[in-house]
């Protein structure tokens, strides 16, 4: 991103919500959003982050705090005078209405002539690769196809910002992932500000600048895509995003930047990052990632443990290993498919994984 574009464009400040004026929907937010960014809300049902979103559309009002558009406080402001875009599941296209007709709407509400009318529509249909459904209505399209006329007709009259609410739910598996390419080239081609809201996390990996992560009304961290997959700060990010292999236990020692924790069930000791602990003595939880262990090795002597293999399962480019390891039955390992995997269901093995690779989060109470 370049300078220009790094100035903060969207901004949530001190934002509360409560419907009801005692439980709080969205506590404390505070969220900058830069010129040109692709920032998605992810997070479960609940969570706030829908909420979040239509403050900025301004179908919500805030509670408390303001939101700032280019600088601008507009929580006053009506949402047909913010100038945003808007790309909803449910497409709500007009069934009335022809394509061309669905994108011309916004653009005749806003008095431009025919002749510019037109050449924007036809502009936006290019843009997402229907040029030539112009003179359809939206039954005689595929689900991905209404989407992508949802998509040009919030794109058409130019908005300063997009806002798209789990936009891709409604559509199967592979046309979900193909749309997922689809909206970031777009997006990448055009430049233009993004805030999309979803609760698939391989959604939010695949497409964003940077994700929030939403529990509780509370946005638990925001970082990169790879940060918050390789760095998580918190055990419900650790979670939430990608798969995870747990462990609890309690610290016995500190010494830098890493923790000895003794395993529940005198399981054995693991030396861990110490990422968001107590002090010597409390419970915590340990996070590693089923791709960085490694089977049938002792590695560098650390973190070396035995499991029994209770499950395989082939997926192509990789097997997925369930362990009993650690009186857990559930740790996972995913081993890459080199043609050399030779274990069976019921084998004993060897498991060890780098103390970089594992992670002490949360106090446990």
């Amino acid at each position: 991103m370049n300078s220009e574009s790094e100035k903060t464009f969207v901004k949530f400040e001190k934002i509360d919500k409560s419907y009801d004026g005692e439980v709080l929907v969205v506590k404390n937010l505070n969220l900058d959003i830069a010129k040109g960014e692709f920032v998605t809300m992810l997070g479960p049902s609940g969570s706030g982050k829908t909420t979040t979103l239509m403050m900025l559309a301004g179908f919500e009002t805030p509670t408390n705090g303001e939101i700032y558009l280019d600088g601008m406080p507009i929580s006053k402001i009506p949402p047909y005078e913010r100038e945003i875009g808007m790309v909803f599941q449910n497409y709500a296209l007009f069934p009335h209405m022809t394509v061309q007709e669905n994108l011309a709407f916004p653009l005749e509400v806003r008095k431009l002539s025919k002749e510019d009318t037109k050449t924007k529509v036809q502009k936006a249909l290019d843009m997402v690769e229907l040029g030539d459904f112009g003179t359809r209505f939206p039954a005689q399209l595929s689900g991905g196809q209404q989407q992508r006329v949802a998509l040009a007709r919030a794109l058409v009259f130019e908005p300063r910002l997009v806002l798209m609410d789990e936009p891709l739910g409604a559509l199967d598996k592979n046309l979900r992932e193909q749309m997922q390419y689809e909206i970031k080239h777009i997006h990448d081609r055009i430049g233009i500000t993004v805030v999309y809201v979803t609760h698939d996390q391989s959604e939010a990996l695949t497409m964003s600048n940077r994700i929030a992560v939403f529990n509780d009304g509370v946005v638990q961290q925001l970082s990169t895509p790879d940060i918050l997959y390789e760095k998580p700060e918190n055990s419900f990010v650790a979670q939430f995003i990608g798969e995870n292999n747990r462990m609890t236990g309690t610290i016995k020692s500190m010494e830098s930047d890493y923790c000895s924790v003794e395993l529940e069930n005198g399981a054995g000791v693991v030396k861990a990052l110490k990422v968001n602990v107590g002090g010597v003595g409390d419970k915590t939880q340990l996070s590693v990632r089923p791709e960085r262990v490694s089977l049938g090795s002792d590695g560098n002597g650390e973190n070396v443990f035995t499991g029994k293999v209770e499950e395989l399962i082939y997926l192509g480019d990789h097997i997925r290993v369930r362990l009993d390891v650690c009186g857990n039955n559930e740790f996972i390992v995913k081993v890459p498919n080199e043609g050399s995997f030779n274990y069976n269901e019921g084998d004993s093995i060897k498991l060890n994984w780098n103390p970089n690779d594992i992670r002490a989060l949360d106090p446990v109470n």
